[in-house]
């Protein structure tokens, strides 16, 4: 076993040692201390560092604890060959990427199961999520980036700058083991000659490209095309999970919480309804089965509330609970402030004398700056085991257009209300940056890589942002408004647009914030 999954293997470890155990009664009740909604990196962040100053803390996640390899003997599934593993609930997975030649060779039927990875369809916009303990970190491509910090003031003007750049961006570098890839790796490997391809195209247009660190350990990844190590990110590994390679929240912030000895990690319970109980708050857990069976209903009461259910989770059981009736003194600010982080796809198709590479790594590392027109550009991989000669792009653009989301009784259910053109001005933005790159090098469209024949996709996201905004909903450390000992730790804080991947921020404005809540709030 090398070090990198030994670090798994001991991470998930840690998890399955503590699990919430009840009886099957209905009407069976638990006090905790304190309730962490979600596992992603706001919430894992809570659980840490509540369990360190001694509070007896239970975290609630939906999605299940990916330790059990299946009849393959991994864990995760690849993207070329996606099985139940793939999808939370879907008769079919919905990679956001169909295809070429106008083949859906990436979508297939898929038996219905407790998947890693969510898509969450809304009129005009499909928000992807991650569904595990470790949340998104068990899907996302773990580039982690630091904002520019004229534009993170901009969105935090309430926020002290200075020591988050100084104090906690550092901590949750540290924390979440972000590397660098060695310049003399990345240009060498025939496995990121995509990466290389785009940066002398873009150059050609005059955009410098940067290189963008990540929490893949790209130690391993060398090892693995030695053939020293399993191949992970260079075995078509990452939306549904990498198998190796990936530092993810399991084997972070979450075994090191369960370390503590006072931390539990429940999966399979997800949080359905949550109410005022005397100085706390009385929660309603729906507990599942892998296939979706229900096992019990339980309830669960508390101190203090930390909701870590990311952007979509938490505002959906704030409007739940405020229109309900449940908490009805909430704010008019609560479901306000979403954006897609003004997350565009594009694909580009290259000259037959620049091969993309049939092996491609499936972690970028690599992104084009257009400061002009504040698109940040993340060089995506095509990893289809095949030459394509296509060059496919996220772009996040800086975008002022926002969102609410709405409850409706009829389905208990939060509706985004995002509506079609919305992203009409980080659709232009995207499409300059494309076509001077284009205009420089020959080059035009690939009209095959998304649905519909379109050469950029702008419904959908995977940055879901907003809907309990810090300063409007919350306070300026996360206390929901009206509500004592109830917080916010996760990406529904953020307004909508960071320019650039947030879970780093996500994670350190969550480190900020515990800070403050631990020393003022939490007496264990």
């Amino acid at each position: 076993m090398n070090n990198f999954s030994r670090r798994r293997f001991l991470g998930v470890t840690a998890l399955a040692a503590g699990t919430f155990v009840t009886g099957r009664a209905g009407a069976s009740t638990q006090h905790v201390p304190a309730v962490v909604v979600g596992s992603g990196y706001g919430a894992a962040v809570a659980a840490l560092r509540l369990g360190e100053a001694g509070v007896r803390t239970l975290v609630l996640e939906m999605g299940q604890r990916w330790d059990r390899p299946g009849p393959d003997g991994k864990v995760f599934c690849g993207m070329l060959d996606p099985d139940r593993r793939s999808m939370w609930f879907k008769n079919r997975t919905e990679a956001p990427v169909n295809g070429v030649l106008f083949l859906d060779l990436a979508n297939r039927p898929i038996q219905r199961y407790a998947g890693v990875l969510d898509r969450v369809n809304f009129p005009n916009m499909g928000v992807y999520v991650g569904r595990g303990v470790g949340g998104g970190s068990l899907v996302n491509g773990g580039m982690a980036v630091v904002p520019d910090r004229d534009y993170f003031t901009r969105q935090f003007p309430t926020v002290d700058a200075d020591e988050m750049y100084t104090r906690f961006f550092p901590l949750a570098n540290r924390m979440l083991r972000v590397n660098n890839i060695p310049g003399a790796y990345f240009e060498a490997s025939d496995y990121y000659r995509y990466s290389r391809l785009s940066r002398t195209l873009a150059g050609r247009a005059g955009f410098d490209t940067a290189f963008v660190p990540n929490v893949y350990s790209f130690e391993h990844m060398a090892a693995e095309e030695r053939g020293e190590a399993p191949k992970s990110a260079l075995g078509t590994e990452v939306i549904y999970g990498n198998n190796h390679g990936k530092f993810t929240l399991d084997q972070g912030y979450l075994a090191e919480a369960a370390n503590t000895g006072h931390v539990t990690v429940a999966a399979l319970h997800q949080v359905t309804r949550i109410r005022r109980n005397n100085a706390g708050y009385a929660l309603t857990v729906r507990e599942i089965t892998p296939d979706g069976a229900l096992v019990a209903e339980k309830h669960v009461t508390c101190d203090h509330l930390f909701l870590g259910a990311g952007s979509l989770g938490s505002t959906e059981l704030l409007l739940r609970a405020r229109d309900s009736g449940d908490l009805p003194d909430l704010a008019a600010e609560v479901g306000e402030g979403w954006g897609p982080n003004g997350n565009v796809m594009t694909a580009r198709n290259n000259h037959l004398w620049h091969p993309t590479g049939f092996r491609q790594s499936a972690i970028p590392t690599l992104a084009i700056s257009d400061p002009g027109r504040h698109v940040f550009a993340e060089v995506a991989p095509v990893p289809a085991g095949i030459e394509t000669y296509v060059s496919m792009y996220l772009a996040i653009t800086r975008s002022e257009e926002r969102a609410k989301f709405v409850y409706d009784p009829s389905t208990d259910k939060a509706v985004l209300q995002w509506r079609q053109g919305q992203s009409a001005e980080s659709l232009a933005a995207a499409k300059g940056t494309f076509d001077r790159i284009n205009d420089a090098n020959g080059t035009t469209y690939r009209y095959d890589v998304f649905g519909g024949g379109k050469a950029f996709a702008d419904d959908f996201c995977y940055h879901p942002l907003g809907g309990a905004v810090l300063g409007k909903a919350t306070d300026d450390h996360g206390r929901v408004k009206g509500y004592p000992n109830l917080y916010v730790t996760d990406g529904a804080l953020v307004p909508g647009s960071l320019g650039v991947n947030p879970f780093v921020t996500i994670t350190a404005l969550a480190e900020r914030n515990l800070a403050t809540i631990l020393t003022e709030d939490v007496h264990p």
